[in-house]
């Protein structure tokens, strides 16, 4: 069987795994927040980055990309995923679109990656706090994948390629920036 896979993070640029095919689109019911707190990528234990996941959000939209991957593939692509989003505690199975006024998905059963919000479960979660904390968190974090402020960079520039405007990602972008070019400001 074939498996697709949704990715809404650092997926988008970097999948690490064989796929036959990549769509843009999105799923629906969904905003990208940076709630999740990363202390094996773009954090440690003692100083977590923060990295997107998903939060129900009714009306709104998640763009990023759906990777198909053949069955002779999937099983090598799975053990993969499952180390690489292994502080994701849920999977969920959604409809994939493409188009902006489809009704009909592209793709049934996309498999998500999902960090939830439940602390006895996820014990990583950070949860919501103002943009201007996370992007103080974000400058400050760096993680055996680099620092986290190159992953939101990342994210935004993949973002914009595709046309998508997320409010949340570029808002903190920019506040990352404003930071970044403070702490450069000569007293």
């Amino acid at each position: 069987m074939v498996l697709w896979v949704f990715g809404y993070g650092s997926l988008i640029w970097k999948a690490g795994f064989n796929y036959d095919d990549r769509l843009v689109g999105f799923i629906k019911g969904y905003r990208r927040v940076f709630y999740q707190g990363s202390t094996d990528h773009r954090g440690t234990p003692e100083y977590p980055g923060r990295t997107v996941t998903l939060e129900p959000s009714e009306g709104e939209v998640c763009w990023g990309v759906a990777y198909k991957v053949s069955k002779e593939d999937a099983q090598i692509a799975l053990t993969y995923l499952e180390v690489r989003e292994k502080q994701y505690d849920t999977k969920a199975y959604l409809d994939f679109f493409t188009e902006p006024t489809a009704t009909t998905p592209a793709v049934s059963g996309v498999m998500v990656y999902i960090a939830s919000p439940d602390l006895k479960i996820n014990k990583n979660y950070l949860g919501p706090t103002s943009l201007e904390e996370i992007a103080k968190q974000i400058v400050r974090a760096k993680g055996p994948s680099g620092p986290n402020r190159d992953y939101l960079f990342q994210l935004e520039k993949a973002l914009v390629q595709f046309g998508c405007e997320d409010k949340h990602v570029m808002g903190l972008a920019s506040i990352v920036r404003r930071i970044l070019s403070e702490d450069l400001t000569p007293l």
